[in-house]
């Protein structure tokens, strides 16, 4: 995925431990950027967090997508969020980052930008639709415009792994070693394609 420095651009933000949350990033990414060539995909992480005072990340991960920063957040055109499930719940690292949002909130900067979430659970009943729910409650606080995915998506009656209304999923089974197959990949895809679609019409 290309970036210039002029295009709009959605922004997919996650936060992934085992792989599983980084490769719907991309699949979502690829979705974003089949919305046509007036905008792309811009993939961010965040670093762990630590259980002691002292940091521990470097500032530049070794590998996969770059830590967001502020500037990314507040300049994008949409944002996709993408956790791991964490007890029903995003994990600690993305919320860290998301609680430390306060200026942009003040600012207004996300106002009526689409937004929407996507999640990986290594037990189907694993909390993925509870997870999805709870990550949009600081996107309707930012004011940004929540989507899902609409039953126009047929996959979401057939699949028998991942895919909710509520956004994108991933069953990763135990081990975390479960592969996306097809019906949660076309469904990640699809995701990514509305919130850019929606991103375009809304800056018209």
């Amino acid at each position: 995925m290309t970036q210039s420095t002029t295009r709009p651009y959605v922004l997919v933000l996650y936060y992934s431990r085992s792989g599983a949350t980084a490769k719907m990033a991309q699949l979502i990414g690829r979705g974003i950027e089949q919305a046509g060539n007036a905008i792309e995909a811009r993939l961010r992480t965040v670093p762990p967090v630590s259980t002691v005072c002292e940091s521990t990340a470097p500032d530049v991960p070794e590998s996969g997508a770059i830590y967001c920063s502020e500037d990314d957040l507040r300049h994008c055109a949409g944002l996709i969020l993408g956790s791991p499930t964490r007890f029903g719940n995003m994990a600690a690292p993305l919320k860290y980052f998301i609680d430390n949002t306060g200026a942009l909130w003040l600012s207004g900067a996300l106002l009526n930008k689409p937004a929407a979430v996507f999640t990986s659970t290594s037990s189907l009943h694993g909390g993925q639709e509870s997870t999805l729910l709870s990550m949009m409650n600081p996107l309707l606080h930012h004011g940004m415009v929540i989507c899902g995915l609409p039953y126009s998506e047929p996959l979401l009656m057939d699949t028998q792994s991942g895919g909710t209304p509520y956004g994108a999923s991933h069953l990763a089974g135990r081990s975390s070693d479960r592969k996306i197959d097809e019906d949660e990949s076309a469904l990640c895809i699809a995701l990514g394609k509305r919130v850019a679609t929606l991103a375009l019409k809304l800056m018209a």
